[in-house]
């Protein structure tokens, strides 16, 4: 093990793990403790770290060579992929410690656990020897400062009340703000349901919504309940309309018809017509907002639009140009420009001049087949919806496809069997 003092927990989230030779096995996501009733300090057992098909996994921290700023290191690029499940007397320090309430024996006064610190024993193991807390003043607009202690130095948590503890979300939700959507997806279904409503209250709607779209249907629809209808409805009103429109499609009509009149209508309108088709048809896979825009509107217009960053690239790779109204249903649907094209035009040029009108469209009811199938043939990434009056409806990308295509449960699906990482 590297010279290492002292590392604080939320400084090691997110670093690179490698192996002895510089292969790059994942990232680190928690560390993994054992709590004693004796008040000694909670016994380090290793840490959770996520791979690139984001299964999360136990490395000991035996394995652990040198832990720096700026990675950690494994004595062995072999690794068990055996996926990471808890165990009863295991606790997860950034999952189920961060935020926790405790009491400073020498004042007695409440504070909030903001961080741990794990050290080296002369064993070679390690412990969670010192904590940061941070007192509560009892004021909203103050908050007192950060004090480290020595681990007896607090009372609680401890094993037997980690599950009802009061806690809150600030240092997770510190942690997950540098983390993609997709991987604080991954994260919340490792948490214990009550640390995962608490983190998805703290959550601000945009960024929930962005969870939500990348977590599996059993836990959106988990994580749906535990909120009330108005931040459901909120939440609905952020994510992409054929998300929403597939979640919906897994309530009760019932819940669904609630929270569609509890949502915005511009925002609802658009749901409602995905819901009218087959989740397996080019109008069910469908996103409702593709890049439209009029026929005398300049390339550098296009080009400006493409450049959002909250467009998908798949949905970045097409325009779409029509007659008024460009909202779907549009106008009549003229043509497409791909994007590599743009790229080749004067800013000043018309798009109406660089139109695609050869590129087959996709009826609203083609089959999950026939979609597929036309993006074999076209090697595209973006498919342009047309009806029989010639109005654009939408675009189907070929991650909606894939998503489709893969197995249930695919999200948090992976090979079982150890390996090389």
């Amino acid at each position: 093990m590297g010279a290492v003092s002292r590392v604080f927990v939320a400084q090691l989230i997110g670093l690179p793990v490698f192996g002895p030779d510089g292969e790059s096995i994942g990232k680190i996501r928690d560390v993994v403790v054992v709590l004693r009733t004796d008040r000694q300090a909670p016994r380090v057992l290793g840490t959770v770290v996520e791979l690139a098909t984001r299964r999360r996994i136990f490395v000991p921290m035996l394995r652990v060579t040198s832990i720096d700023a700026n990675a950690v290191t494994l004595a062995t690029g072999q690794v068990n992929l055996r996926r990471f499940n808890q165990r009863p007397n295991e606790v997860l320090v950034v999952g189920q410690l961060l935020d926790a309430r405790v009491t400073v024996v020498e004042t007695d006064r409440s504070a909030v656990l903001v961080d741990a610190a794990m050290e080296p024993t002369r064993t070679r193991d390690w412990v969670l020897g010192r904590v940061a807390i941070r007192e509560r003043t009892g004021r909203l607009s103050r908050r007192g400062p950060i004090q480290v202690l020595h681990w007896d130095e607090i009372r609680g948590p401890g094993v037997t009340d980690l599950a009802s503890a009061p806690q809150g979300a600030a240092q997770l939700l510190a942690v997950f703000e540098s983390m993609r959507a997709a991987d604080v997806a991954a994260a919340l279904r490792e948490l214990p349901a009550k640390r995962r409503y608490e983190v998805a209250d703290g959550l601000d709607d945009e960024r929930l919504a962005d969870v939500f779209e990348e977590l599996p249907e059993e836990d959106q629809k988990d994580l749906l309940s535990h909120l009330d209808e108005e931040r459901a409805a909120d939440i609905l009103e952020a994510m992409d309309p054929d998300d929403a429109a597939d979640l919906l499609a897994e309530l009760s009509v019932l819940d669904q018809n609630r929270l569609l009149e509890l949502m915005e209508s511009q925002e609802s309108d658009p749901v409602r017509r995905l819901l009218a088709y087959s989740s397996d048809t080019a109008g069910g896979l469908m996103t409702p907002e593709p890049i439209v825009l009029m026929p005398d509107a300049p390339v550098a217009q296009a080009l400006a639009m493409v450049r959002n960053p909250d467009i998908t690239p798949a949905l970045a790779s097409m325009v779409f140009v029509c007659r008024p109204p460009s909202a779907t249903p549009t106008g009549r649907y003229l043509g497409c420009v791909h994007l590599q094209r743009l790229l080749r035009e004067p800013p000043g040029e018309l798009v109406a001049s660089v139109l695609d009108t050869e590129l087959a469209r996709l009826p609203p009811h083609a089959t999950l087949n026939e979609v597929t199938r036309y993006f074999a043939a076209y090697d595209l990434v973006c498919a342009p919806v047309v009806d029989d009056t010639e109005h654009l409806l939408g675009a189907v990308t070929v991650d909606d496809v894939l998503d489709h295509l893969l197995p249930t449960g695919w999200r948090e699906s992976g090979s079982e069997e150890p390996a090389d990482a």
